[in-house]
C-alpha cells in the first residue's frame, strides 16, 4: 500500500477526532439553546432510557422486596422457634416448681405423722379408660405395702391399697365408682357427723357422702376426714370439704357432695400409710365410749332383776 492512503486514512481519523470533540463541547455548552435535531436525539434518548430503565428498577425493588420478605420470614421463624422454647423451659419450670411445693408439703405431713410408717411412693400408671378408679404406684410388698393401707398425698386421702406385687401397687381412689368402696367418714359439725364415702358425682366431679341422719346439721364449708371406724383407714386424715347437701331420693337421709382436698386429676407423688399397733390400739381405746361405774352397777343390777 502507498504511503498516500495511508496518510490520507491518518488525515480521516484525525479530522473525525476534531469533528467528535467539537460536537462534544458544543453540546455542553452552557451559553446556548439545543437544536432540534439534538432535542429530538435527547427525547429518543430518554425515551429508550425509560423504556429499558422502569422495567430493570422494578424488577429490582422487586428482587430486594422478596429478599426482604424471605429475610423477615426467616427471623420471624427464629423469634417463633425461641418462643416456643421459652414457653416450654416455662412450663417446665411452673411444673418443677409444682412438684417441688408438693413434696415440700409431703416432707412437712410425714413429719407429723409419728403413729405411722409412712412409704412415698411415685405414680407410674394410670389408664385412661379407668382415670377415677385405679393408679399404679412404684412400691410392692418388698417395699412393706400391703392390701387396704391408706394412701394420701400432702392435701389429704386419695384411696388405698387395692392389690400388690412384689415392687408395685394398685390403689384405689376414693373416686371409684365399686359398690364395695365405701369409706367411713365424718363431718367437722362440732358433734360429729358420720356417714360414708361412696364414689363420685358424675355430674359435678364431687366425692359422695353418703348415709347422713336427717336430723345431722350440715351446711357447705364443712371439712369431711376420715372417721377411723372400721379399722382400715386411720381417724383424721382430710378428704375435703363439703359444697352441697341434699335429700336421699326416698327421704330417709342426707347425701352431701364433698369436693376432695387432693387433685385427683393431677397425682405425681404419694404416700402410704401403716398404721403402728399401738398406735391403732389407743384409738380404739379412745373410740370406746366411757361409761361411769355407777351406770355400769346399774345396769348389773338391772339385769339381774329382769333374770329373777
Amino acid at each position: 500500500m502507498s504511503p498516500f492512503f495511508s496518510n490520507r486514512r491518518l488525515i480521516a481519523l484525525l479530522v473525525s477526532l476534531i469533528f467528535l470533540v467539537g460536537i462534544i463541547g458544543y453540546s455542553m455548552s452552557e451559553q446556548r439553546s439545543l437544536s432540534r435535531p439534538e432535542q429530538f436525539i435527547q427525547d429518543s434518548v430518554g425515551v429508550a432510557q425509560s423504556v429499558f430503565t422502569r422495567p430493570a428498577y422494578w424488577a429490582s425493588n422487586a428482587m430486594d422486596t422478596i429478599g426482604d420478605i424471605r429475610n423477615v420470614y426467616e427471623e420471624n421463624q427464629a423469634l417463633k422457634s425461641q418462643l416456643d422454647s421459652h414457653a416450654a423451659v416455662l412450663v417446665e419450670r411452673n411444673e418443677l416448681e409444682r412438684r417441688n411445693e408438693e413434696l415440700e408439703d409431703a416432707m412437712e405431713l410425714r413429719n407429723g405423722l409419728n403413729d405411722y410408717t409412712v412409704y412415698p411412693a411415685m405414680i407410674i400408671q394410670r389408664s385412661p379408660d379407668r382415670w377415677d378408679e385405679m393408679v399404679g404406684i412404684n412400691k410392692g410388698a418388698q417395699d412393706g405395702i400391703a392390701e387396704e393401707m391408706a394412701v394420701i398425698t400432702s392435701s389429704g386421702l386419695i384411696g388405698k391399697v387395692r392389690e400388690v406385687s412384689q415392687f408395685s401397687a394398685t390403689v384405689q381412689l376414693l373416686s371409684n365408682q365399686n359398690a364395695a368402696n365405701r369409706i367411713s367418714a365424718v363431718a367437722d359439725t362440732g358433734s360429729g357427723v358420720y356417714g360414708f364415702i361412696e364414689g363420685i358425682d358424675e355430674e359435678s366431679g364431687n366425692l359422695r357422702f353418703t348415709k347422713i341422719d336427717m336430723d345431722a346439721d350440715l351446711e357447705a364449708g364443712q371439712t369431711v376426714s376420715s372417721s377411723g371406724l372400721g379399722g382400715i383407714f386411720p381417724s383424721g386424715l382430710t378428704i375435703g370439704e363439703i359444697t352441697e347437701v341434699e335429700e336421699d331420693e326416698y327421704g330417709l337421709s342426707q347425701t352431701a357432695l364433698v369436693e376432695p382436698s387432693a387433685d385427683m386429676q393431677s397425682l405425681d407423688y404419694v404416700m402410704v400409710l401403716e398404721r403402728e399397733a399401738g398406735s391403732l390400739d389407743e384409738e380404739i381405746e379412745e373410740e370406746e365410749p366411757d361409761i361411769p361405774e355407777e351406770e355400769l352397777d346399774e345396769e348389773e343390777s338391772g339385769a339381774e332383776e329382769s333374770e329373777e
